[in-house]
């Protein structure tokens, strides 16, 4: 079953590897999608895949990569886009 969530984190999230770790993480999950810095200074994802998976990298968003200090993550599940193909940074 397939699942797909956009979320936005804040707390000391840019400039601590959050992308590069996300987009890691999400890869080795077979998770679709996208990860990006948002001038506010939260950092938003777009992730779709299979439930387990999807709920495994949202589980990471919460703490993080070390170095990162996350005070919160506002989530919902969204519909899935089946043109989505790969993880991706966007910058």
């Amino acid at each position: 079953m397939t699942k797909a969530c956009t979320a936005v984190i804040r707390g000391r999230v840019q400039g601590v590897g959050f992308r590069y770790s996300t987009r890691k993480i999400a890869t080795e999950l077979g998770v679709t999608g996208w990860v990006s810095n948002q001038p506010d200074g939260s950092v938003r994802v777009w992730a779709q895949g299979a439930a387990a998976s999807v709920d495994q990298l949202m589980t990471f968003l919460h703490r993080g990569p070390g170095g990162a200090s996350v005070t919160s993550i506002e989530a919902q599940e969204i519909d899935p886009d089946p043109a989505v193909t790969h993880f991706e940074i966007r910058y």
